[in-house]
């Protein structure tokens, strides 16, 4: 009887929709709460410090990339895939820089959601968390770097743990905002489109 109910409890759990990790992991640095606390402070800060560039370009850019309101993303099944990513860094050395486009993949598995930034010379890896607010997941993952072949775990090295907040802002669109990177920004945006 056991035995069958357990079965049973496992084939609803595989039919459930995906979700992210669960609550945050307790292994979260007292630094990387202090992060997520601050995030809506440092975001007004450091867009306001991009919107003193000259570059009318990356501002258009910029523009683009904040617009959307964010939607309901907790539980969300159709994350997994493919996807472009661009990351915008504002404030800190420049007021604003715009990179390219990269290959960025979000797979889905036993052991939740995870990113993978595939392309580029910064990369990040990291999982998802629910978050109190059903209209964003919480990122915890670290920085690495191409030629390093495969990425570092979170609190491997507290100079490229990364924290943040996704939201998706349309069927096709998300925005990974990371507040108060070790280097070169006040804050980064990742832009991830479905790729076609």
């Amino acid at each position: 009887m056991v035995l069958r109910a357990t079965l049973a409890i496992l084939v609803l759990a595989a039919a459930a929709p995906a979700l992210a990790d669960g609550t945050l992991p307790d292994k979260l640095s007292a630094d990387d709460r202090q992060r997520l606390e601050t995030f809506d402070s440092v975001r007004g800060e450091a867009i306001g410090a991009a919107r003193e560039s000259d570059d009318k370009a990356a501002l258009a850019v910029l523009d683009q990339i904040l617009s959307g309101k964010p939607e309901t993303i907790r539980g969300a099944s159709d994350l997994a895939g493919d996807w472009r990513c661009r990351v915008a860094k504002l404030g800190g050395n420049l007021p604003l820089v715009v990179y390219d486009w990269f290959r960025c993949r979000i797979t889905d598995d036993a052991a939740g959601l995870r990113l993978d930034k595939v392309s580029g010379s910064q990369r990040t890896a990291g999982a998802f968390y629910d978050d109190a607010n059903a209209e964003r997941l919480t990122y915890v993952g670290a920085l690495y770097y191409g030629y390093e072949g495969k990425p570092k775990p979170y609190g491997s090295d507290a100079e490229r743990d990364q924290v943040g907040y996704l939201v998706r802002v349309g069927p096709d669109r998300l925005r990974l905002e990371l507040p108060s990177p070790r280097l070169e920004s006040q804050f980064d945006i990742m832009e991830l489109e479905r790729a076609r």
